[in-house]
């Protein structure tokens, strides 16, 4: 395909699944459950059976969730490409969807590239005992803000900014303890809401430099090539072309903050005008519009969407 020079796509993280989330799809592209066939195989398990039948208990595992959001959103991926005329402009993903875009951009083999989320998930569950971390997101306060009160919230414990969002909606991540205290202040400090979400690890922050430790070790087992689109990586918003430098910001993006913010505000120096979200939900495109409401946005799931999206 030739490069289309005005369309990023996007690749959903934690948060964006649901149980049954690939119905739709399945009604018009039955062949793309050959997807989740090679990600069972890797897996050991039928992810396609978690994904349709649940519990959702089950599905919102980490070790679980992951690939589950991965091969959801590579399978999406491959039906548009077969009706795209030409190649995106660039690819990213928020956290997990990082891996995707790579996958998607021909860094990763996909088979590869699932067994690598499942360890992900595995390590930064492993990196902190049950209930002992949390994440919240922070609404109405601005970036220094939020940097602040965690510094002050933080005494002997860990909390920081995990996800810059969108202006005025940044998640934190800690300690638990750290945590309860930061949104405490964060509601002195006249934030518009400030609330505990309903996640098992705090992701993206330094309780997760353990994870990254044990998780480097399948990293560098794992084949990486030069991408055939540009990806912009979470930790910097920048695009890494080379091999190693993708794989030492997939570890930093473990324990560092996604600058989201960052990454759609890079697209504006592309000349994109479009981004397609392309994976379960629409979380994506609810955050970009509040960053940037001169981009065209479409979420495509299935096939009536990825043509509302094209016309």
């Amino acid at each position: 395909m030739n490069t289309q020079s005005n369309v990023a796509l996007v690749f959903p993280g934690q948060g964006s699944q649901s149980v049954g989330m690939m119905s739709g799809l399945f009604e018009t592209e039955s062949n793309l459950k050959t997807v989740f066939d090679s990600a069972s195989e890797v897996l050991g398990y039928d992810l396609l059976d978690i994904i349709s039948a649940g519990p959702e208990e089950k599905l919102n595992q980490t070790e679980i969730t992951q690939p589950a959001l991965l091969a959801s959103s590579y399978a999406t991926w491959l039906m548009c490409k077969e009706t795209f005329k030409s190649s995106p402009t660039v690819f990213a993903g928020h956290s997990l969807g990082e891996y995707t875009a790579l996958v998607c951009a021909g860094v990763i083999n996909f088979e590869d590239a699932i067994a690598l989320v499942a360890e992900r998930g595995r390590c930064m569950q492993k990196a902190v005992p049950a209930d002992t971390g949390a994440m919240a997101a922070i609404l109405g306060l601005e970036d220094q803000q939020i940097m602040d009160v965690c510094t002050a919230a933080a005494e002997s414990d860990v909390v920081s900014a995990a996800n810059f969002n969108s202006p005025g909606q940044v998640v934190i991540a800690g300690d638990k303890s750290a945590v309860e205290r930061a949104i405490i202040a964060a509601k002195d400090a006249g934030a518009k809401r400030a609330l505990l979400l309903p996640v098992s690890v705090p992701s993206h922050c330094m309780l997760m430099k353990t994870a990254a430790t044990e998780f480097a070790i399948s990293l560098d087992k794992t084949q990486f090539s030069d991408a055939e689109i540009p990806v912009i990586q979470n930790v910097n918003a920048e695009i890494k072309t080379k091999s190693n430098e993708i794989k030492h910001a997939l570890l930093e993006q473990l324990y560092m903050p996604v600058r989201w913010v960052d990454s759609i505000k890079s697209m504006q120096g592309m000349s994109v005008s479009k981004i397609i979200e392309c994976g379960p939900g629409k979380v994506l495109s609810g955050l970009i519009k509040r960053i940037d409401r001169s981009f065209v946005i479409h979420s495509v799931q299935d096939k009536a969407s990825l043509e509302k999206a094209l016309n």
